[in-house]
C-alpha cells in the first residue's frame, strides 16, 4: 500500500454506535415514529456501540503513521435528516469521520465500491450479505459480554477457511468428510489456496504493518483456525506464497477458539460460522462473515 493509498473501513451507525432503543421503536412502531424520536432526541449523545473500540483504534493508527492511511467511513440507511444525531455523537467523541452516505433506508452497500472501502460493517445481516455477494469484506457485527481489549495495540483475528481463505477445502469437508479433506490438504500442500473476501483487507492491514519493524507495529494480527497439523502446512505456503505477513497462527484441531481469541485480545474476530462465533462473541466483538459453503 502506498502512503497516498489509504486504509478504508465503512462502518454502519448501529454497528458504530448503542442505536437498540431507536431501532425498537422502528421496529414496533415504524419508519415516521422513529423519525420524529432521532429528530426529538438529536441532542442526546449515543452511547457507544459493538465495533466503537475498533473505531477508536483504527483512527488512532494516523497518530503514528508517516502520513494519514487510514479512513473511516459512515454508511447508514438513516436519512440526512435523522443521521444529523449520529453526526453529532461523532462530534461529542471526537472521532475523525467525516464522509457518509446517508439513504434513507434502502441499503448502502452501493457505495462501498465508490469510498474505495477494504471492509463493511454492520449490524445488518442483509446489507452484509449483499456486499459479500459483490466482492467485498463484510461482517455482520456481534457484541461481546467482556469488555474490549484496553491495548493500544489494534488486535485483529481472522478465521481461515472461507474468510482469509476460499471455501474449496470447506466444501470437501463438508462433502466427505474430515478424512478426505486431510488427505487432499497434504495432496495440495504446496498449491496455494484461493483468496477468501477478507484477503484484501489483510493485505491492507499489511502493507501498513511493513512501515513498522515487527516489534513496533501498532496493529498485530492472528489466524485461528480449527484446522490442525498436518493440512497447517498448506495455510503457512498461502500466506507465503501471497507475501502477506500474519502475526500469530492458532490450530486448533477444533477446539474453542473463544478463549484462545481472549488470550490473543482480539478487538475483533472474524469467523464464517454461527457457531464458532457465538461461542466467540463470549470473549470478544466478532464479525459473522455469512460467506461459503457453511452458510448456503
Amino acid at each position: 500500500m502506498k502512503q497516498d493509498k489509504k486504509l478504508v473501513v465503512a462502518i454502519s451507525s448501529r454497528a458504530l454506535f448503542d442505536l437498540d432503543e431507536s431501532h425498537a421503536i422502528f421496529e414496533k412502531k415504524g419508519k415516521e415514529a422513529f423519525c420524529q424520536y432521532q429528530v426529538e432526541h438529536e441532542d442526546k449523545v449515543l452511547a457507544p456501540g459493538v465495533a466503537f473500540s475498533l473505531v477508536k483504534k483504527l483512527l488512532a493508527l494516523n497518530r503514528v503513521l508517516p502520513a494519514p492511511m487510514v479512513e473511516v467511513i459512515l454508511l447508514s440507511r438513516n436519512s440526512a435528516d435523522t443521521g444529523l444525531r449520529v453526526f453529532n455523537s461523532i462530534r461529542h467523541h471526537e472521532l475523525d469521520i467525516s464522509r457518509a452516505a446517508f439513504t434513507s433506508g434502502q441499503s448502502p452497500f452501493n457505495y462501498i465500491a465508490a469510498f474505495g472501502a477494504h471492509l463493511f460493517l454492520s449490524a445488518n445481516a442483509e446489507d452484509v450479505a449483499k456486499a459479500l455477494d459483490a466482492g467485498y469484506a463484510a461482517a455482520t457485527i456481534i457484541a461481546s459480554s467482556k469488555s474490549a481489549n484496553e491495548s493500544e495495540q489494534l488486535r485483529i483475528a481472522f478465521d481461515g477457511d472461507a474468510v482469509l481463505f476460499s471455501d474449496e477445502s470447506e466444501r470437501i469437508y463438508r462433502s466427505d468428510g474430515l478424512k478426505a479433506f486431510t488427505e487432499n490438504e497434504i495432496t495440495e500442500a504446496r498449491n496455494p489456496l484461493s483468496g477468501g473476501p477478507f484477503k484484501a483487507f489483510l493485505d491492507a492491514l499489511h502493507q501498513i504493518q511493513t512501515l513498522f519493524g515487527p516489534d513496533q507495529s501498532p496493529i498485530r494480527t492472528a489466524l485461528v483456525t480449527a484446522r490442525a497439523a498436518p493440512a497447517h502446512e498448506r495455510v503457512v505456503r498461502t500466506l507465503r506464497a501471497w507475501n502477506i505477513r500474519i502475526d500469530e497462527a492458532l490450530f486448533l484441531g477444533g477446539m474453542d477458539k473463544g478463549p484462545f481469541l481472549r488470550a490473543f485480545g482480539a478487538d475483533i474476530f472474524f469467523d464464517d460460522q454461527k457457531g464458532h462465533c457465538e461461542s466467540a462473541c463470549l470473549h470478544v466483538a466478532t464479525g459473522h462473515v455469512p460467506h461459503g459453503i457453511a452458510n448456503r
